[in-house]
């Protein structure tokens, strides 16, 4: 190992976005109980248990309140003080680097480089025919061995992205607390045709153990607009390990959502109405999964950076969709549990975070395989500006907590 990598301390900078303190105007909250018969090793949450629901959620995002959410400032909410445990494993707690104290980015072990034999891919994804059982622990990351494949779907309701464009990717609003959020998230092809893949901590915070309420999903976010529909979550799901010891390398949610709506001028001036836009997939289309891939790959991530950088540059406004590629290698950080992320040489700052990585992406249709989500920023050469970005890496238990959450059908009206 060279000197250099036996230098890299990882500035940790939760890549999630934005809150800013409101009051609200509606009582009452999501039921936080599990749904019914879920698989062991995931917790599944429901946000929704009606029409009724979905409206109560949809009304809190007016028009209004989604112009005020742009101007947010992106916030960290941590881990927990005593993240849990593990075999072999020694944790801390993070603690604030200095000239970083105001996001509370938290110092983690090093860095360490891709094993020889695991770089480079493929040039046309397979089909992988390993079965996985539902849940399970790190004890399912079996080299070689990967979750049946998922391929991306097309758009029924229009043509679909291009280039750099993935119509899939937007953002994610939500509060936690009394505070409002936001993050980045991706449309995932699904059976129920309405599924959402973004970071864990864009939907549960694992400092307080509090879940997220008034979930919503904007595909094609661009400066406010609304182009594709808003989509309320209807169903949370992630794995046990994350809700329970906030581990991140398990940094990853599914959320099911409801059929979309967009807000059109009602009949006096100064009121809207919602409008019924369809399934989130109709009108998107959906990245595909693949899971137990390796490391190496050629990957883009995408997101909606929008925080300074720890030296007080800001280089983002969150307002538009950005994008970094390289390949990938691997990364073990311990005061977040993580033990076998991946990282990807990115500058993002804060507000990326539950940003799609994908894998084998065709520019013709914007569309690849979802193999990771931003997760936390590092700053590996500490000048105190990021320069790379992690994820979970994505495994047969990823792909269990997908399926539930593919099998979710929210209420329609």
């Amino acid at each position: 190992m060279s000197s250099r990598v036996r230098r890299l301390t990882a500035t940790l900078g939760a890549l999630i976005a934005a809150c800013v303190t409101m009051t609200s105007a509606f009582a009452g909250s999501a039921a936080a109980g599990p749904l019914n018969t879920v698989p062991s090793g995931i917790t599944s949450i429901p946000l929704t248990k009606s029409v009724a629901d979905m409206r109560r959620i949809a009304e809190y995002w007016s028009p209004a309140r989604l112009k005020q959410a742009m101007d947010n400032v992106p916030a960290t909410p941590g881990v927990p003080a005593t993240p849990g445990g593990k075999s072999g494993t020694t944790t801390t707690s993070p603690s604030p680097t200095a000239g970083n104290t105001a996001t509370g980015s938290a110092t983690a072990g090093s860095a360490t480089a891709a094993a020889a034999g695991e770089a480079g891919g493929t040039t046309a994804m397979t089909e992988e025919t390993t079965t996985t059982a539902a849940g399970g622990g790190k004890s399912a990351a079996k080299p070689g061995g990967a979750a049946p494949l998922v391929r991306p779907t097309l758009p029924k309701k229009r043509a679909p992205g291009s280039g750099g464009s993935p119509l899939t990717v937007g953002k994610v609003f939500f509060r936690i607390g009394n505070k409002d959020y936001w993050c980045s998230a991706s449309s995932v092809a699904a059976a129920n045709h309405n599924l959402v893949a973004t970071a864990g901590h864009c939907a549960y915070d694992a400092k307080t153990g509090s879940q997220a309420e008034y979930w919503i999903f904007i595909p094609g976010y661009d400066k406010g607009n609304t182009p594709y529909g808003i989509y309320v979550g209807h169903s949370l799901n992630l794995h046990e390990d994350f809700v329970g010891r906030g581990d991140y390398d398990y940094d990853y949610a599914f959320v099911t959502v409801h059929d979309g709506f967009r807000w059109k001028a009602g009949k006096t001036a100064g009121t809207y109405e919602m409008e019924g836009v369809g399934s989130l997939e109709d009108n998107v289309g959906g990245q595909g999964l693949a899971t137990n891939r390796g490391t190496g790959l050629f990957t883009l991530a995408f997101g909606y950076p929008a925080a300074p950088h720890p030296d007080g540059s800001r280089p983002y406004d969150g307002q538009r969709l950005k994008s970094c590629d390289g390949r990938t290698e691997k990364v073990r950080a311990p005061a977040r549990l993580v033990e076998q992320g991946i990282a990807l040489t990115c500058g993002f700052t804060n507000g990326a975070s539950g940003g799609p990585w994908l894998i084998f992406y065709d520019n013709r249709t914007a569309l690849g395989y979802l193999n990771g989500v931003n997760s936390f920023a590092w700053d590996t050469d500490t000048d105190r500006r990021y320069d790379r970005i992690s994820s979970p890496y994505f495994i047969a238990a990823t792909y269990a907590a997908y399926h539930w959450a593919a099998t979710q059908q929210a209420p329609r009206t």
